[in-house]
């Protein structure tokens, strides 16, 4: 079976400078670790000036080779890349199960992101109104 090479880019933000560029290696370790890393390449920070000062960001390029259409999909649920572009091949190609199986994967994981946002929603108007209550 042909791998798929992918080319995706994976950012941290947050401070101080050095922590992030620590998590950074670390991600890029970890991902030689678990896939079959092509190329790799960590890009210099920057701070965020403008509207979030003393903040800093830094990301890689990484070109992967994954197994098959579910390791894309793991990857991405794991390590959540800003951007992902496939290289090769060219055309792809699989049987409904699988993309059945990766849009129920993609769905589970959308409910649960907005469960945690209602969850959140709900535990900020709770405290508004104590708050409200307390004034």
């Amino acid at each position: 079976m042909t791998k798929i090479l992918a080319r995706v880019v994976v950012e941290v933000a947050g401070f101080p400078k050095e922590h992030i560029e620590q998590v950074m290696s670390k991600v890029a370790n970890n991902l030689k670790e678990k896939f079959e890393v092509v190329k790799s390449e960590i890009f210099d920070s920057v701070e965020l000036k403008d509207k979030m000062a003393g903040f800093w960001s830094i990301f890689s390029e990484i070109e992967i080779k994954f197994d098959d259409i579910n390791a894309i999909t793991v990857f991405c649920f794991e390590y959540m890349p800003s951007s992902i572009e496939i290289l090769d091949p060219e055309e792809l190609s699989f049987e409904s199960m699988t993309f059945g199986g990766f849009l129920n994967d993609l769905l589970a994981r959308l409910h649960e992101y907005d469960m945690v946002v209602k969850n959140l929603q709900a535990e900020n108007m709770v405290m508004k109104k104590k708050q409200e209550i307390k004034n």
